[in-house]
């Protein structure tokens, strides 16, 4: 395996073991791994803040080598070059992912000649999504099992602020 730097960039809001099984199986397969934690402006704004989802994916990484964390504001091709990226990694769970991801992997590299990789993600994981996570969340839901322990105790605080 050669060593490069890879991003794997999302809104991460909040993070859940999904991608985490990306971002292992990125490390594996690249040796460095920088997740940018971006802003879609096409969503809206989220539960988290960004500095809140950089802190709990700090936490959540913080045992893979290998692995950074940083905020990105515009686009993600931006990101890669920024943090010497020539490739993106993104996780696919079914069909429908991947006919979004493969569009925007065209676009990419057609603007910025940076490719995307893409990596399955464990068949016990494909059902995870943070939508869902905030949704069930929100109506007091057990999601730690989705999550790890730091969006757990988050997700927790928050619960309980509000009820």
């Amino acid at each position: 395996m050669t060593s490069s730097t890879v991003l794997y960039p999302g809104s991460f809001d909040p993070v859940h073991l999904g991608h985490i099984d990306v971002i292992e199986q990125a490390a594996e397969l690249f040796g460095a791994v920088t997740i940018g934690v971006m802003h879609n402006p096409s969503k809206p704004s989220g539960l988290f803040a960004i500095d809140e989802r950089v802190a709990m994916l700090e936490a959540s990484v913080s045992e893979i080598d290998g692995v950074s964390v940083r905020a990105f504001t515009g686009l993600a091709i931006d990101a890669a070059k920024d943090c010497g990226a020539r490739f993106m990694v993104k996780g696919l769970r079914n069909a429908g992912d991947f006919e979004i991801e493969q569009q925007m992997a065209h676009t990419n590299y057609s603007v910025a000649a940076v490719r995307t990789v893409y990596v399955a993600c464990r068949p016990d994981r494909v059902f995870v999504s943070s939508r869902f996570i905030r949704e069930i969340a929100q109506y007091g839901g057990d999601v730690s099992h989705l999550v790890p322990a730091a969006v757990a105790s988050e997700l927790a605080r928050i619960a309980k602020a509000t009820s």
